[in-house]
């Protein structure tokens, strides 16, 4: 199979169920920055500090894959075959943010991303993760948008700032807090 097709030459191409539309679509913005956080999520599952973490970064991943999928379906294609985001991915979010936060000093301020490099990817995923967020909230402000996802996409972005803070901690990096001038 080849990789080209030509049929998006032109700057239109096909949403899942066969609707055609501009590659300018919000609809193809929203999915394309999913796209993009997929790939941030990658470095970081590359990262050292990650190693014990590799199985949860490649489940969101997977997860990005649904979401992406969701988002590139003609609303009421029912009869598309995709997969399914559950509550039970929000929740094991949950579970690793409460998990995490356990040994982290609590929060007095904000935090400047930085510190080491493979905080700063982090911190590039949850921007990029925000700005999907966002992307989708609008789309569902003109058409059908699964409700999940965009629960599924706030959650990820708060997973990505814990985990963040994590990895300052098991870096031995010291967080820098945002101090106002006055």
């Amino acid at each position: 199979m080849k990789i080209y097709t030509k049929t998006g030459d032109q700057g239109i191409t096909s949403l899942l169920g066969g609707v055609r539309v501009p590659k300018s679509d919000l609809r193809i913005d929203a999915y394309g920055t999913i796209d993009e956080l997929n790939s941030y999520v990658g470095l970081l599952r590359d990262q050292e500090v990650n190693n014990s973490r590799t199985d949860i970064l490649k489940e969101i991943q997977d997860r990005l894959f649904t979401i992406g999928a969701d988002l590139a379906t003609v609303p009421g294609k029912d009869k598309v075959k995709k997969p399914d985001l559950h509550a039970e991915d929000i929740q094991m979010l949950e579970h690793q943010m409460d998990s995490m936060e356990a040994n982290l000093a609590p929060l007095t301020a904000f935090i400047l991303p930085g510190g080491h490099q493979s905080v700063s990817f982090c911190h590039l995923a949850r921007t990029v993760c925000r700005r999907a967020e966002r992307l989708t909230v609008e789309l569902a402000s003109y058409e059908q948008v699964n409700e999940m996802v965009i629960q599924y996409l706030n959650r990820l972005s708060d997973y990505f700032f814990v985990l963040g803070r994590k990895m300052a901690q098991e870096l031995e990096v010291e967080e820098v807090t945002w101090k106002p001038r006055v």
